[in-house]
């Protein structure tokens, strides 16, 4: 003998509505499973660049000679970072901003290279006289934020571009304080670097086209 239930209008919708949860509950499940190592980054990034404004600390320049690159990153003692006095967010936000700011001798580069016993000049493209802080987080033309940093070994200078853009949209945009910025690129853009995504420095160097060549 067979039974067979019957169900009422309201009881088929609510069966309806459990399966459509279930549904739902599983998809989000494995939209959070495959989105983990996304999100995580997203965290570990906020933690590492809050919005919350703070004084900005940068260490002192002790050191005129013998600079060292040291795995991409410059020499503290030679290289510490520095800024304009008093930028602010409003200033660096407005577009054409670096252009109006940027002042570096050809007499200044070469004291850089020297400091870093490094030839001058160098192969075109092969090294660019950065500013540690750049000009777009407000950091200023002085010894004290620039080094001779080469495109090769990666990380390079393209990297480095990547982060510094990656940070100046967020400051601009209010995700990031201007005095964390500026604090944690002097102190190691590496680590901000490595914890980008793959898709989202691609698609930073593909709207941010270098002006170097691809060196072999």
């Amino acid at each position: 003998m067979i039974m067979r239930i019957r169900f009422n209008t309201n009881q088929e919708k609510l069966l309806l509505a459990i399966l459509l949860i279930g549904i739902l509950g599983i998809l989000y499940s494995f939209y959070l499973y495959s989105h983990q190592e996304e999100f995580r980054i997203k965290s570990e990034l906020a933690a590492l660049l809050p919005k919350e404004e703070r004084e900005l600390q940068l260490l002192e320049r002790t050191k005129e000679k013998d600079c060292q690159i040291q795995v991409s990153l410059p020499d503290k003692d030679c290289t510490p970072g520095s800024v304009f006095k008093n930028i602010t967010k409003e200033e660096i936000c407005v577009s054409g901003y670096t252009k109006t700011v940027r002042s570096v001798s050809t007499s200044l580069r070469k004291k850089v290279f020297a400091e870093y016993k490094i030839d001058y000049p160098q192969p075109y493209g092969s090294y660019e006289v950065d500013h540690l802080i750049p000009l777009a987080l407000g950091g200023d033309n002085s010894i004290a934020n620039l080094f001779p940093e080469a495109q090769n070994p990666y990380p390079g200078f393209k990297e480095k571009d990547v982060v510094e853009n990656y940070l100046h949209e967020e400051v601009c945009k209010g995700n990031i304080a201007l005095s964390v910025a500026q604090e944690q690129i002097a102190k190691d853009w590496l680590s901000i670097y490595n914890k980008l995504d793959s898709l989202l420095v691609k698609d930073y160097k593909d709207r941010y086209k270098s002006w170097a060549p691809d060196m072999e």
